[in-house]
């Protein structure tokens, strides 16, 4: 087989890249834990050394990781001034925790996933799933932080406003359940923007209900709590709204989740599902939106899946069509995409 040399040093290019974005996610975790995102922000720019003082770290760490910012285009450097900088788009995405374009969180995530590689590599083998509560605990964070901004960005102010008639019945005081809740973000969100609705999140992780529920205590908020169950299990009933936020895809059995679901809700509630972005076709997904979640998917959402019960193993790009699927044998009539952003899908379905 001939190989075409145009090509073939094309991809080495990508390659290149995709290594120097790989080693340096790292650093991005190094840069968000101790500040030095946010020291370089509030500076307005400075040399290795101004930033390793204003942040209490060793100055040729910081120049070599300042350097580095700057090959990855991650932030600015001035040579008259021997300064270093974060423009507003550069500070957007790594420095401003409020920020719905925040980006850091989702290295943390990355560093799980090659935490478990050696791991993952045997249920290649095998077949088997890997539990949720399986991975490296970064995962669990990481979610979080990645999650949260773009929940932050569009959930009250967009997502929720596009489903018919639901923002009204939250002002009111309705009840709201936040199914697969992880760390509450998701729900802590929805309780300060209604505070009179009441808000249930539910999740099968232990650990992440627990920090939930110190989010919550923190919040100092008294229409949420939190509970230990599974998507088919939780208990309570009379829901205005069930929520899944980035999870549906990865429970064992969706089908089933979605039918204890529809029991739950009050026969003019409405279920918002918060899936991935993603055509219906394989050939729609191959971008790089596509890659970060086949990449996800594989190492987290399908092995997470295939632990579980009948393990659907939907995937992260599973599709509205895959998902009309679900909802329809789940006994819903009703099923339509109410929003979307260039990372979700924003699908409301209806008794």
């Amino acid at each position: 087989m001939q190989v075409d040399q145009q090509r073939l040093e094309a991809l080495l290019g990508k390659m290149v890249g995709d290594m120097g974005a790989a080693v340096n996610g790292a650093l991005v975790i190094v840069g968000e834990k101790l500040g030095l995102y946010r020291a370089l922000a509030a500076e307005g720019g400075a040399t290795p050394t101004e930033l390793a003082t204003a942040t209490g770290t060793a100055e040729r760490y910081v120049r070599e990781w300042l350097s580095a910012q700057a090959a990855m285009g991650y932030a600015t450097y001035d040579a008259a001034s021997g300064k270093f900088s974060l423009s507003p788009e550069q500070a957007a995405i790594f420095a401003d925790p409020e920020s719905p374009f925040l980006m850091t969180g989702g290295f943390q995530s990355i560093a799980a996933v090659y935490d478990d590689a050696f791991k993952l590599a045997d249920h290649f083998r095998t077949g088997e799933g890997m539990g949720w509560g399986d991975h490296c605990n970064c995962l669990f964070c990481g979610v979080e932080k990645f999650f949260r901004p773009n929940y932050k960005g569009h959930l009250v102010p967009d997502w929720l406003p596009s489903l018919d008639g639901v923002v009204d019945k939250l002002h009111q005081g309705g009840k709201v359940a936040d199914v697969g809740c992880g760390h509450g973000a998701s729900t802590l969100l929805m309780a300060e923007a209604f505070p009179q609705t009441e808000f249930v999140g539910f999740d099968f992780h232990d650990a992440s209900v627990e920090t939930a529920r110190q989010r919550a205590a923190e919040s100092g908020r008294s229409n949420v709590r939190f509970e230990v169950a599974t998507a088919k299990s939780y208990s309570d009933g009379g829901f205005d709204l069930v929520t899944f936020f980035d999870c549906l895809h990865d429970m064992g059995d969706p089908v089933g989740a979605m039918r204890h679901t529809r029991q739950a809700l009050k026969p003019d509630g409405a279920v918002m599902l918060v899936e991935p972005m993603a055509g219906n076709e394989l050939s729609d997904n191959l971008n790089p939106v596509g890659a970060v979640f086949y990449g996800f998917s594989t190492s987290v959402c399908v092995p997470t899946s295939l632990a579980q019960e009948t393990g659907a193993a939907l995937g992260a790009q599973a599709g509205e069509a895959r998902l009309r699927e679900v909802a329809e044998t789940a006994g819903f009539s009703s099923f339509r995409r109410a929003n979307e952003t260039p990372f979700n899908m924003i699908l409301e379905a209806r008794p």
